[in-house]
C-alpha cells in the first residue's frame, strides 16, 4: 500500500485533521532541510511535502520564490531533493511527497525521474505547471511503480474537471483554497465552504487544502472540509525571519501548534473528565 494511503486511513481512524507541512529543499541552508524535516515530522506532521526550487515558480508568491532563491543559491537541485528524500526515507515512515515545477523533470527525463524517485523511497508528487491533458507519460512512470501524481483543482475548476478528478485521482486530491499564488493569509476565503462543498460532490479520495493556511484557527476552521491541510509560506516567513540557531526549535514550536489545533475536537462530558 502506498504510505499516502495508509496515512489517510490512520487520520480517519484517529478523527484527526492531517497536517502535511511543506519545506523547499535546500532553505534557508543547504544542511538545515533533513534536521527541520525531521523536526517538524517529531512535532505532529502527518506528512511531508519537500518543494523542488525553481528559477520560475508560476504559482508562488514572494515568499516561496525568495525561498526558492535562496535554495537554488545554496546549490538545491532535483537530484539534490530525490538524494534528500532518500536520506529522510532511511530513518522517517511518513509519505515523503515532492512537489516540482514540470521543466526540471523534463531535463532530467520522465523514466529516469519516476526510477530515482521510487529508489528513494518517495510516495508521490505533486506538478502545479503540469495540465493533466499532457501528464499522461509521467503518470504512466509513475503508476508502474506505484507513485501517485496528486491531481490539483481550483475555484475555477469546471464541473466536467472535477468529475474527471473524482474518477481518476490516486492519493488525495490538492484544493488551492483561493485565486492567486500562495502565501500566508491571516483569513481563509468566505467561498471555502462553497467550494469544498461542489469537490465533494465529485469527488469520493480525501481532500487536501493549500494556499493560505497559516495558523492553528486555519486549521480547526476546515475540520470537516478537508481531510488534511498543507503549510508553506507560513512556515518559510518563520524560517526566514529566525536566527540560524533558532530555526529547529521555531519550527517545531509551530508545529506543535498546528497540531493541537488538528485533534480531534472533544466533547463537554470529555472535556470535564
Amino acid at each position: 500500500m502506498n504510505r499516502i494511503d495508509a496515512a489517510f486511513q490512520t487520520l480517519k481512524a484517529d478523527g484527526r485533521v492531517g497536517l502535511f507541512p511543506y519545506l523547499t529543499a535546500g532553505f534557508p541552508a543547504l544542511d538545515a532541510t533533513e534536521r527541520l524535516v525531521r523536526v517538524a515530522v517529531d512535532a505532529g506532521a502527518d506528512a511531508i511535502e519537500l518543494g523542488v526550487p525553481f528559477s520560475d515558480p508560476l504559482a508562488d508568491g514572494t515568499t516561496m520564490q525568495r525561498a526558492s532563491e535562496v535554495a537554488l543559491s545554496n546549490g538545491a537541485s532535483l537530484a539534490w531533493a530525490i538524494g534528500l528524500g532518500a536520506r529522510l526515507r532511511a530513518t522517517l515512515s511518513v509519505p515523503l511527497i515532492l512537489m516540482t515545477y514540470y521543466n526540471p523533470i523534463h531535463r532530467y527525463g520522465i523514466e529516469r525521474f519516476a526510477s530515482d524517485a521510487e529508489g528513494a523511497g518517495l510516495d508521490g508528487f505533486i506538478v502545479p505547471d503540469l495540465p493533466s491533458a499532457e501528464a499522461a507519460d509521467l503518470t504512466r512512470a509513475a503508476e508502474l511503480r506505484d507513485l501517485y501524481l496528486v491531481q490539483m483543482v481550483a475555484p475555477t475548476t469546471t464541473p466536467e474537471r472535477l468529475a474527471e478528478v473524482g474518477r481518476t485521482a490516486r492519493g488525495f486530491v490538492y484544493c488551492v483554497s483561493l485565486l492567486g499564488t500562495t502565501g500566508a493569509r491571516t483569513q481563509l476565503s468566505v467561498h471555502l465552504p462553497e467550494f469544498m462543498a461542489q469537490v465533494r460532490a465529485h469527488v469520493s479520495q480525501p481532500i487536501l487544502i493549500g494556499f493560505g493556511i497559516a495558523s492553528p484557527e486555519h486549521v480547526a476552521a476546515v475540520r470537516g472540509q478537508a481531510e488534511a491541510v498543507v503549510v508553506g509560506s507560513a512556515i518559510a516567513d518563520l524560517l526566514g525571519n529566525a536566527a540560524a540557531g533558532d530555526w529547529e526549535s521555531t519550527l517545531g514550536a509551530y508545529i506543535r501548534s498546528l497540531r493541537s489545533a488538528a485533534e480531534p475536537e472533544r466533547t463537554a462530558t470529555e472535556t470535564r473528565l
